[in-house]
């Protein structure tokens, strides 16, 4: 019987299996593979890596992807930090309004996002000409299509996730150890400081990890912002793979390897820290 439940999982596995193959293990080995050859798509070579590692317009593409994901994570974590807090403050019918809310809003990205974004905040957007309308020049110094209207973006669909990843975590803070921490004489500073945020920042880590992954790797929201105009990595992969001009995909495959690794190594960096917390807090 026991067999026969083993052969049937494993059945009912294949389905899962193959499409990963085909859709993720087979385009994988295919992108490492194209990143060895060289233009001809014939020759074996280190070619790519070296100009993508030491060309000046890739390197800087590669730095301010990270910034961006970096910057974007941190700024969207404290937003959610807070607001998954005072959603747990509320009752239990608006946080479920707000979990799916925020389930809505976190799948709101790529092209419709930047579309919303220049309908609002674009040099002709609702909101800019609303305030120009009213004498106001709070949109003045912001510019849509620069850096920090990349961020601001970035930020907008990094919270939502950021929230329904850290929103869970504040479970694990009993109600119990506020009351004895109280009795015991800790103000509610000390009690997040030794005890509340020692408990959920592993969550913490664990999610800004996710976010910066989740920022390096956008490429439609970007594209449709700001098109080839700022560099960042996503956009220069997406001109070498399928440009208007011409085309290099072993360059853009050897940029996208190094993209992954990008994001293995900080994932991996992050996946330390949580253990390094956990560990503590034993």
């Amino acid at each position: 019987m026991k067999h026969k439940v083993t052969l049937f999982a494993v059945i009912a596995l294949l389905p899962f299996a193959l499409l990963i193959a085909l859709f993720e293990l087979l385009p994988l080995a295919a992108m490492i593979r194209d990143s060895f050859l060289a233009d001809d798509g014939i020759t074996y070579t280190f070619k790519q890596y070296i100009i993508a590692l030491t060309n000046p317009y890739y390197t800087k593409g590669m730095v301010n992807s990270l910034l961006i994901s970096i910057y974007s994570s941190c700024i969207g974590l404290a937003i959610a930090i807070a607001a998954s807090y005072s959603m747990t403050r509320m009752s239990s019918k608006i946080q479920s309004i707000l979990v799916t809310f925020s389930n809505l809003t976190s799948n709101f990205s790529g092209v419709p996002l930047a579309f919303a974004f220049i309908i609002l905040l674009g040099n002709s957007g609702v909101f800019t000409l609303l305030f120009k309308e009213w004498g106001l020049n709070i949109t003045g110094s912001f510019n849509l299509y620069s850096w920090g209207g990349l961020v601001a973006v970035y930020v907008y669909f990094q919270v939502p996730l950021a929230i329904l990843l850290l929103y869970p975590a504040y479970s694990g803070i009993h109600k119990h150890w506020r009351e004895s921490a109280s009795l015991l004489g800790a103000s509610a500073f000390q009690f997040w400081l030794r005890i509340g945020f020692p408990v959920i920042i592993p969550s913490v880590v664990g999610t800004f990890s996710i976010l910066l992954a989740n920022a390096m790797g956008a490429y439609a929201t970007a594209y449709a912002l700001v098109g080839g105009s700022y560099n960042l990595l996503p956009t220069r992969i997406g001109a070498l793979v399928a440009g208007d001009v011409a085309t290099r995909p072993q360059l853009g495959s050897a940029l996208a390897v190094i993209l992954g690794l990008m994001m293995v190594v900080a994932m991996w960096c992050n996946e330390r820290m949580m253990r390094r917390f956990r560990r503590d807090l034993r």
